[in-house]
């Protein structure tokens, strides 16, 4: 959901797509939508030829389409930005500290 953040950690691959953060794959019974997703992530894991590749995945979330709720538990970065407001600013940047 966030291709820069994840990319900061260097992961292999990163696939990004601008869907609502509680529906990645698409919306709740569109299963040809979340089947194109997914086999367009696949493809991307499958023939990435350097480390470190990202890609934003060429989909769109429907205009007027509301996503569904989400989660009442916030996930976990969002109390810790709440409290340290300053590491929004080093995330965006990409200093991001090596936790060895």
């Amino acid at each position: 959901m966030l291709p820069e953040f994840t990319a900061s950690v260097s992961p292999p691959r990163v696939a990004g797509i601008a869907y609502p953060f509680s529906q990645p794959l698409g919306r709740p019974g569109d299963a040809e939508g979340q089947r194109a997703v997914l086999r367009a992530a696949l493809d991307l894991a499958a023939g990435a030829t350097s480390p470190g590749t990202v890609v934003r995945l060429p989909f769109e979330w429907p205009a007027g389409v509301r996503p569904r709720q989400s989660p009442r538990t916030p996930p976990p970065i969002v109390p810790l930005i709440k409290s340290k407001p300053w590491l929004l600013l080093k995330l965006r940047s990409g200093d991001i500290p090596d936790r060895a």
